[in-house]
């Protein structure tokens, strides 16, 4: 692949202190991105609202969006473990449009959700009425929450793909710490700064999300996370997920592997995706 897919306009972060050369000119006539940046870049496109071709809102789209999902990443749900939390008080950190939201509500979760982008909001509360289930789905972001909650806790909260887009990670942190019961986990997924898309991406052959001009999109290494969890003891960290598929290919809902992964033996291909997976999978309590 000659040409570049990163967008010059956008900000892409490496870790907590890291940044493109080439962007760090760029950036001394920019302002910071703010919470604000990204609820509009969210809202303009919802993660995974294209994983169906179906009317967005029917029945036949959510079951389509949920089999894409789940095909491209297998390893949510065995994360997640969804019927662990039956009966349990559970906190998602961004549900997007609802994919895992649905399931924590269908294994019988006491489900709550906080959603910075409105659009993303409105889609899952629309999934919830469509196939009956119960939650409570707020609008808000993860640098504010205990001003929502007021003192209750969680028996797990749950964030995938979402706090690395944060413009103030710590405060979100801090926060998180507040809103889990001495008891409770956290599991969550955050961008892998080791890993086989951030080579890419720093070799200009990729970016982080489908669409360009992410505001934010920090990723870290181990002891990164081991840092930005003070006041949490790490009970794993894991990675997974490389995307094998050619994107053209991708887009018309054809998976159609990119020749050297299609070369690969499959426990060859899981192996580089459990030691360069670009999802780093944590899971830690209250210290």
């Amino acid at each position: 692949m000659a040409a570049s897919l990163f967008d010059p306009s956008a900000t892409y972060s490496f870790g907590p202190s890291t940044t493109h050369s080439w962007l760090k000119k760029v950036e001394t006539n920019m302002k910071q991105p703010q919470i604000d940046d990204v609820k509009n870049y969210w809202n303009a496109r919802p993660c995974n609202i294209r994983h169906s071709q179906k009317e967005v809102g029917t029945k036949q789209y959510f079951e389509e969006v949920e089999a894409r999902k789940y095909f491209v990443e297998p390893h949510i749900p065995l994360f997640a473990e969804f019927d662990k939390w039956c009966g349990k008080k559970v906190l998602e950190i961004g549900c997007g449009i609802g994919t895992d939201a649905i399931n924590f509500a269908r294994h019988g979760a006491d489900y709550t959700a906080i959603e910075l982008s409105v659009e993303s909001l409105n889609i899952a509360k629309k999934r919830f009425d469509l196939f009956g289930e119960n939650g409570l789905l707020l609008h808000g972001n993860a640098e504010e929450m205990p001003d929502q909650f007021q003192g209750e806790q969680f028996d797990l909260i749950y964030s995938f793909g979402v706090l690395h887009h944060t413009p103030n990670p710590d405060r979100a942190f801090a926060n998180i710490r507040k809103l889990l019961k001495p008891s409770g986990e956290l599991r969550i997924m955050l961008y892998a700064r080791n890993s086989w898309k951030a080579s890419m991406i720093e070799a200009g052959l990729d970016q982080p999300e489908a669409q360009y001009g992410c505001p934010i999109a920090n990723s870290y290494t181990r002891e990164d996370v081991t840092e930005l969890l003070e006041g949490f003891e790490i009970t794993s960290i894991t990675q997974d997920h490389i995307f094998p598929y050619q994107v053209d290919a991708y887009k018309e809902y054809r998976y159609e592997k990119q020749p050297w992964f299609e070369a690969m033996p499959n426990d060859v291909f899981r192996a580089l995706e459990t030691t360069l997976g670009w999802h780093m999978l944590v899971k830690a309590k209250l210290a």
